[in-house]
């Protein structure tokens, strides 16, 4: 039986050796501030109703604010989106400075150029340990014509064209 400490590496090796897309939540925080987050816990939970469910860390600097929140867009990012993956996870306060968006009709951030746009009221918190699970319905979808930003293994990076043959 593997100790703690052994367990939880293992569990980041398992789960960082599975590759995943890669998005960014945005949303307006109680003073009206865009605030944002790079997220690759994402995933589709049902389609009647359109549900999304996310996690949040306990510890990110944000959590409290986004738990305030009634409403978030999950921003798909595109292959050539890394340098937004990056800024996202970064400690620099003002990322929105630093990229390009706007606020939709949702009175939502939302990033320009993703692959997809998903805009959600918040339907559902859910306390699972160290995080907290972010249910969403989704109101309005955009999509775009592009490749997505994947995530394995601490690296991002677009999918392979070999990939497809």
């Amino acid at each position: 039986m593997e100790n703690k400490l052994d367990q939880v590496a293992s569990f980041k090796a398992a789960m960082g050796n599975y590759p995943t897309g890669v998005t960014v939540v945005t949303a307006f925080n109680s003073d009206g501030k865009p605030m944002g987050m790079t997220v690759n816990s994402f995933a589709s939970v049902s389609l009647d109703p359109l549900l999304i469910l996310w996690s949040i860390d306990k510890r990110v600097y944000s959590y409290e604010e986004f738990l305030k929140v009634d409403k978030f867009t999950v921003n798909i990012l595109a292959a050539d989106q890394g340098d937004i993956c990056n800024l996202f996870a970064s400690k620099v306060e003002d990322r929105f400075a630093q990229c390009e968006w706007n606020k939709s009709e949702l009175n939502l951030p939302v990033l320009s150029n993703s692959l997809a746009t998903l805009e959600c009221k918040v339907f559902n918190k859910v306390e699972a340990g160290d995080h907290t699970i972010m249910i969403g319905e989704v109101l309005h979808i955009q999509n775009a014509a592009k490749e997505p930003l994947l995530y394995h293994r601490r690296n991002i990076g677009a999918i392979p064209t070999e990939f497809y043959k």
